[in-house]
């Protein structure tokens, strides 16, 4: 679709200057934009860019000379990462999901599918399932039976809801993901090797064999409003109570939750991170990449943990963590300084035992 720079600007919040009724059609880097693209040139660094693409119109900097840069309109951009937001979502078409139900979608006759929804073909929708209005649902997605999805959902290529899952409005699901799968969890009769050395912290009696009961899944999943859910992430369903995913959380590609985790609102896991069975996190919490937190513990409210990072006990409310095991990171740093220093350290160590060995 073709957009002017003047309904650009407005849905931005943005000032503009130029030819505001100029229209572009898509967005580049400014060094490939053609004449219909709208040139992403949000700090100075990207000011030369523009010289190389054919971009008439940029979202540029503030206080930037976009006439000097050569272009008929501008759009200032106060916080860059903000507009992308905005720009993005107005340029972005979604999934091409004809509205109704493809004749090739199997929906249960007690199924109830809201007003103005699109189902895609090769679609499998369980019994009693609740669909809210102007869902949107893509090739390949399975809802299985009782579970409850609220308005304006879009759920992408063949992601997997659960029996019972319950989720609430503008929910976005990528590819592959899997909601509501029963939790990982087994039980030997007599204390397995695993609860003997958590309690003694490394020591065995005896090394015997053990086999694994299956403890089933009867709770399901509870998800806010607002949520999105990565690509291939899985998200277990609780052993007895529902596992919960609060409103406004973002969950990357391939993160996990186990069974009975409770996320809190707002919170942003990033990719391949793992949290254990039981484990609480609290509101506004930053997990970076491949970052693991142990079971039956709590981290706090607003707590930031960098890459890698592995939380291994309770975490307190507003802390930064690094490290594994987790420590606060400003130690952590120190820690990294100390261990680049071990090898001269060794070597000193090294010249005073000969020293000493000579006296």
């Amino acid at each position: 679709m073709a957009h002017m720079i003047r309904d650009i600007a407005a849905a931005l919040g943005a000032q503009a200057a130029g030819n505001l009724d100029l229209t572009v059609t898509g967005a580049a880097e400014p060094q490939v934009a053609g004449p219909q693209d709208l040139a992403l040139a949000m700090d100075p660094k990207y000011a030369g860019g523009i010289g190389q693409g054919k971009a008439r119109a940029a979202v540029v900097w503030q206080g930037a000379d976009w006439q000097a840069l050569g272009l008929e309109a501008a759009i200032f951009a106060p916080r860059s990462r903000v507009a992308m937001a905005g720009l993005t979502a107005i340029m972005d078409a979604g999934p091409q999901i004809a509205p109704g139900v493809h004749p090739m979608a199997v929906v249960d006759p007690t199924a109830q599918i809201g007003e103005g929804a699109a189902i895609a073909p090769f679609v499998v929708i369980g019994a009693g399932v609740i669909l809210g209005p102007r869902a949107r649902i893509a090739s390949h997605v399975s809802i299985a039976e009782g579970a409850r999805i609220g308005a304006d959902a879009l759920i992408l290529q063949g992601a997997r809801i659960g029996a019972r899952v319950t989720i609430g409005d503008r929910f976005i699901c990528q590819p592959g993901a899997v909601i509501g799968a029963d939790g990982f969890s087994f039980v030997t009769p007599e204390q397995s090797g695993v609860e003997e050395i958590r309690a003694t912290l490394g020591h065995r009696e005896e090394i015997r064999q053990q086999s694994w009961t299956r403890i089933h899944s009867l709770g399901a999943v509870t998800i806010g409003d607002d949520v999105e859910i990565g690509a291939n992430a899985c998200v277990d369903r609780g052993t007895i109570r529902d596992t919960l995913v609060g409103s406004g959380t973002k969950l990357d590609n391939l993160v996990h939750l186990g069974h009975n985790v409770q996320v809190g609102r707002d919170c942003l896991l990033c990719g391949q991170v793992g949290v254990a069975g039981s484990t609480k996190i609290g509101d506004r919490v930053v997990l970076a990449g491949q970052v693991g937190v142990s079971d039956n513990i709590f981290v706090g409210d607003d707590v930031i943990a960098g890459g890698g990072t592995k939380i291994l006990s309770n975490a307190p409310a507003g802390r930064v963590l690094l490290g594994y095991p987790a420590v606060k990171m400003e130690t952590q740093m120190e820690i990294n300084k100390a261990l680049r220093r071990l090898p001269r350290l060794a070597a000193t160590v090294a010249e005073l035992q000969k020293l000493v060995s000579k006296l």
